[in-house]
């Protein structure tokens, strides 16, 4: 596998970011494919020696050059909601226009796998917006000759990332909640360095190619319980009220009111919250093997990386044996 040639798209993102450091750590030849070569280095100044290459997956420029030599390419790019001043749906567009330009580079470059990290959700009617859009991608991307692996994951517990950070805020900030009825939805929340182990799994495992596959951690909650979860590893006793009234927009503003998470990643994450995020599907288990973290565990280890904000804490051991 570090023979390969691998190209990374999202590096400068929650997850893209942390799989490149692991990829860095495990001397795995990578190339990041990024808008802004000054960002990249900005936010990863001792990264000096990963090879860039400059392109856009929207206007589709430099996606030749970056698929030079490339075996395997990580897609781990999406829009969470329309930008300012778009039409409603505009994001599942250009979404829909990044994936084909990809699709297609990777096609004419002799690309042999294309791994994806799609949102979990069962398809119909009751699917989101958002959710319907990184599903479709997938479909996109499997379309064509090159071997697509797309994993599914819903809520993604990990310092930085946008679900974990509105658990966050609202359970330290709220010690009595007025949530609306999506609060009692079932989600099965795995943590992002499970979603690692897949992700590069995927490169290790030929039998994945071309496979769809589900990945959850071990703990179904509702997201009730997992904001009490979350308050039991903090040692913070928190009330939860039930109201009919509050709708997904509506819910969306009290989240911004209460937090810092900006409204365009808010409002298609609340948007998802209708929709149960179960795993039915546990195939990938069998193929790549991974200790499935605890998610008292998992939030504990969130909490140590946490630098400024509430609950943030000196270690790991400040919270994972709390009684």
């Amino acid at each position: 596998m570090k023979d390969q040639l691998v190209l990374l798209t999202g590096a400068t993102g929650f997850i893209g970011g942390r799989l490149l450091r692991r990829f860095h750590e495990q001397g795995i030849r990578v190339r990041c494919l990024v808008r802004s070569p000054k960002k990249f280095q900005t936010l990863y100044p001792n990264l000096s020696d990963i090879e860039l290459a400059e392109g856009d997956l929207v206007q589709g420029t430099g996606l030749a050059e970056a698929l030079q030599g490339v075996q395997a390419s990580y897609y781990l790019v999406h829009s969470m909601g329309p930008s300012p001043g778009s039409a409603g749906k505009g994001f599942a567009e250009k979404d829909r226009l990044a994936a084909r330009n990809f699709r297609r580079a990777a096609e004419e470059a002799g690309v042999e796998r294309i791994i994806y990290l799609s949102g979990l959700g069962e398809q119909g009617s009751g699917l989101s917006t958002h959710l319907s859009s990184r599903q479709e991608v997938g479909q996109i991307l499997a379309s064509g000759t090159v071997a697509a692996t797309e994993l599914r994951a819903g809520v993604i517990i990990g310092s930085g990332g946008a679900s974990f950070e509105i658990i966050r805020y609202l359970t330290e900030r709220l010690p009595v909640m007025v949530a609306p009825r999506w609060v009692d939805t079932r989600c099965q929340p795995i943590y992002v360095e499970n979603v690692l182990d897949y992700l590069a799994g995927c490169l290790e495992v030929p039998e994945t190619a071309g496979q769809i596959f589900e990945i959850c951690g071990p703990d179904q909650f509702s997201y009730r319980e997992l904001m009490l979860t979350y308050a039991r590893v903090r040692g913070l006793t928190r009330f939860i009220l039930t109201v009919p009234v509050l709708t997904p927009k509506l819910s969306s503003y009290w989240v911004q009111l209460v937090t810092p998470i900006p409204g365009s990643l808010v409002q298609p994450l609340i948007g998802g919250l209708k929709s149960e995020v179960i795993c039915l599907d546990t195939r990938i288990h069998d193929l790549i093997p991974v200790r499935l973290i605890p998610m008292e565990e998992a939030i504990c280890t969130a909490l140590s990386e946490e630098e400024q904000g509430p609950g943030a804490l000196p270690s790991r051991q400040a919270c994972l044996f709390r009684e």
